[in-house]
C-alpha cells in the first residue's frame, strides 16, 4: 500500500504553484478527478493534501478537530489584516471570543434584524431606474456591508464611509490571490502591491476607530440596538459592539483586540453574503423558470407587502435556490487546517506540519456525491434528496466548533435581500457568455456583473 498519497508532478522551489494560481478551480477539479479522495501538491514551500471525501473533512472538522489548527497560507498579510479575530485566533483566546461574540448572533436577536435587512434592501432599490444596468456584485456588496454595520456595530455608514469601504475592498482581495512570487517576497517589502495594501488596511481601519468613537458611551444604552427586541437581561444592547465595548470596560478586551474582532466582522461578515447573492442572480437570470417559481412563492408568502423573518421560514423554495447557487459557486471555496500530530486520513500519514486544504468548490461540484453536478437544480435539496448525501458533500459555512457564527443571519439577509428585490424586478445578465471567476480569500467574479433592471409589471 502507497505510504504517500498521489498527485500532480511539481517544479523545483515552485511546485505546482503556478499552475494553481493560473486557475485555481480548474486545477482543484482536474486533481480531484485524476487522484481521489486525498491529493498531496506543493504550494510553492507549503506541502498541501487536498481531501474530497466528506468523511475525513468531517472528521477534521467535527469529530477530531482537537487535533487540527489553522493554517497562514497567505504568509502575514492575512494577520495585518484580521490580526486575532474570530477567523484566525486560536486556543483559549478563540474560545473567549467565541463565547463573548455569541449572543449578538443569538436565533432571537438575528430573526429581530429581519426589518433591518428590508429597510437597507428598499434604500438599495430607491436608487435603481428601470432598464438601467447595475453592477450586481457592487450593489450586493454595498447594501450587506451597510446591513452588517447596522446590525453588528449598532451605527450606520455614511455614504462616504460607504464608498470608502468599496474603493479599498479590491487591494484587499488582490494581495490575496493565487501568486508564486507574491509567497516569497515579504510583506514588508516596499512593492506597489504591498503598498496600495497597507493603504487600505489603514483606510479600512480609520473607518473602524471612527465607527467606535461613535458608540462610545451608548454601549449601555439598549436603544442603539437594532435588534432592541432580543436586548440583554439588563437591558443592555446585544449588538457586537456594544458587548466588545463593555467587555473592554471590564479588561476583557484590548483596543488592539476589539478592532481585529471588527474588522472580521466587517469583511467576512458582508463579502459572502454578497457573492451568495451576486451567484444567486446570475444562475436565476440564466433560468428563468427558477425565477417565476421564486416569485410566485413570494406572492403566495407575502402577498405583495414586504417579506419578514416570519415569512422567510416559509419561502422554501427561495432556501433551495440560494443552497443550489451556494453548491455551484460557493463564496468560501477551500479551508485550510494544519495537523497538531501525525494524522491518518484516507489510508495515508499526513505528517504534522502540512496544510489540509478542504475545498467546497472540488465536493460541491464532485459527480460522486451529485447527480449531473454542474446543473442548477434546486430541488436537489428537497428532503428526500438531500438525505441521499452525506453530510460533508456540502459546507459553505464550514463545520465543527469553527463554523461560521455568522450562518443564520448571512441565510436570513440573502433571503430576505433577494425576496425584497425580487418582488419588485427581475435581473437579466447581460453578457452573452459566463464569467470567469478569481480566487482571493473567497471566490469573485473576474468581471463585472452588469445586469439590466427590469420591472416584473412589464
Amino acid at each position: 500500500m502507497r505510504t504517500q498519497p498521489p498527485g500532480p508532478a511539481g517544479v523545483p522551489v515552485f511546485g505546482n504553484s503556478r499552475q494553481y494560481a493560473r486557475d485555481p478551480f480548474a486545477f482543484l477539479t482536474s486533481v480531484t478527478e485524476a487522484y481521489g479522495d486525498v491529493v498531496r501538491f506543493d504550494l510553492g514551500p507549503l506541502e498541501t493534501y487536498l481531501l474530497t471525501n466528506p468523511a475525513d473533512i468531517e472528521r477534521v472538522l467535527v469529530s477530531e478537530a482537537s487535533k487540527f489548527g489553522k493554517t497562514d497560507v497567505e504568509n502575514d498579510a492575512i494577520g495585518t489584516l484580521l490580526g486575532d479575530g474570530l477567523l484566525l485566533s486560536e486556543g483559549e483566546t478563540w474560545q473567549r471570543q467565541r463565547q463573548l461574540a455569541q449572543p449578538a448572533f443569538s436565533p432571537q436577536r438575528v430573526a429581530s434584524l429581519g426589518e433591518v435587512i428590508v429597510r437597507n434592501a428598499r434604500e438599495m432599490l430607491d436608487d435603481w431606474e428601470a432598464g438601467e444596468v447595475r453592477d450586481i456584485q457592487l450593489e450586493m456588496a454595498r447594501v450587506t456591508v451597510r446591513v452588517i454595520v447596522e446590525a453588528m456595530f449598532g451605527a450606520q455608514l455614511s455614504e462616504d464611509q460607504t464608498e470608502t469601504i468599496q474603493e479599498h475592498l479590491e487591494p484587499l482581495g488582490r494581495r490575496f490571490e493565487p501568486d508564486p512570487i507574491r509567497a516569497v517576497v515579504p510583506e514588508w517589502a516596499p512593492t506597489r502591491e504591498n503598498r496600495e495594501y497597507h493603504r487600505s488596511v489603514r483606510a479600512l481601519e480609520a473607518i473602524i476607530d471612527d465607527l467606535v468613537a461613535e458608540r462610545r458611551g451608548t454601549e449601555r444604552d439598549a436603544s442603539v440596538d437594532p435588534a432592541a427586541e432580543a436586548v440583554g437581561d439588563e437591558g443592555q444592547p446585544m449588538d457586537l459592539l456594544s458587548i466588545l465595548l463593555r467587555a473592554r470596560d471590564r479588561g476583557e478586551q484590548s483596543d488592539e483586540q476589539l478592532r481585529d474582532e471588527l474588522m472580521t466582522m466587517l469583511l467576512a461578515g458582508h463579502d459572502t453574503t454578497a457573492l451568495a447573492l451576486t451567484y444567486a442572480w446570475y444562475l436565476l437570470s440564466e433560468h428563468p423558470e427558477a425565477a417565476a417559481r421564486v416569485h410566485d412563492e413570494l406572492e403566495a408568502v407575502c402577498g405583495g407587502d414586504p417579506p419578514t423573518a416570519a415569512d422567510a421560514r416559509e419561502l422554501d423554495y427561495l432556501e433551495r435556490v440560494l443552497q443550489e447557487s451556494m453548491r455551484l459557486y460557493p463564496p468560501v471555496y477551500a479551508l485550510f487546517r494544519e495537523p497538531k500530530v501525525d494524522v491518518r486520513l484516507g489510508g495515508y500519514r499526513i505528517p504534522k506540519g502540512s496544510a489540509l486544504m478542504l475545498s467546497q468548490w472540488a465536493v460541491h461540484r464532485s459527480g460522486r456525491w451529485y447527480r449531473n453536478p454542474e446543473a442548477f437544480d434546486p430541488d436537489r435539496w428537497l428532503p428526500e434528496r438531500r438525505n441521499e448525501r452525506p453530510r460533508f458533500a456540502y459546507f459553505p459555512f464550514g463545520g465543527g466548533p469553527r463554523h461560521c457564527i455568522g450562518k443564520h443571519l448571512s441565510l436570513l439577509e440573502a433571503k430576505l435581500i433577494l425576496g425584497t428585490v425580487a418582488q419588485e424586478y427581475e435581473l437579466d445578465y447581460v453578457r452573452d457568455e459566463p464569467f470567469e471567476l478569481r480566487g482571493s480569500l473567497t471566490m469573485h467574479p473576474d468581471e463585472p456583473m452588469g445586469m439590466r433592471i427590469r420591472p416584473r409589471t412589464e
